[in-house]
């Protein structure tokens, strides 16, 4: 299953330049991640915080490949593409509106925290079941961010 939503890039996110600004691609792209799971699988962040279950922005590793200018439109996908007992790692793609040019590619790694000492915490079991069902196995980490974005724009066909 593909996660992916639309979003029109606003002014107030823009530099004078009309260009989107470069920590705005951060927030679109988290956002759309938050979006997709309330969307596609119904859970939302404040629903697991009342679980006991949070997670924190390890690192990002992000791209920009592309130019992303006022009022265009971006479709953004997530991906689960590592789940570890205390963190998964996530890769996020913004293309342009027609999908065929990749604007930025980014990988968050988010670690799982207990709430109440907000120190590092392994997931549950039933988190592991359920995210295990959302993870791709198509994406070679190890290889490294570079050779991924190889791999997105000259395809296999």
């Amino acid at each position: 299953m593909q996660l992916i939503t639309s979003y029109t890039v606003r002014f107030s996110d823009c530099d004078p330049l009309g260009h989107l600004n470069n920590a705005r691609y951060i927030d679109y792209m988290l956002n759309a991640r938050e979006d997709h799971l309330k969307q596609f699988f119904n859970i939302t962040l404040s629903e697991y915080h009342k679980q006991g279950l949070a997670w924190v922005t390890h690192s990002h590793n992000i791209r920009y490949l592309r130019p992303v200018f006022y009022n265009e439109i971006v479709c953004i996908e997530s991906r689960l593409i590592e789940l570890g007992e205390s963190h998964v790692l996530v890769e996020l793609l913004m293309f342009d509106e027609k999908q065929e040019n990749l604007k930025a590619i980014m990988w968050t790694n988010f670690t799982s925290v207990d709430i109440k000492t907000g120190r590092r915490k392994d997931h549950p079991a039933f988190f592991m079941e359920f995210a295990a069902t959302m993870k791709v196995a198509d994406v070679d980490i190890h290889a490294g961010l570079q050779e991924r974005i190889k791999t997105l724009r000259n395809p296999v066909q």
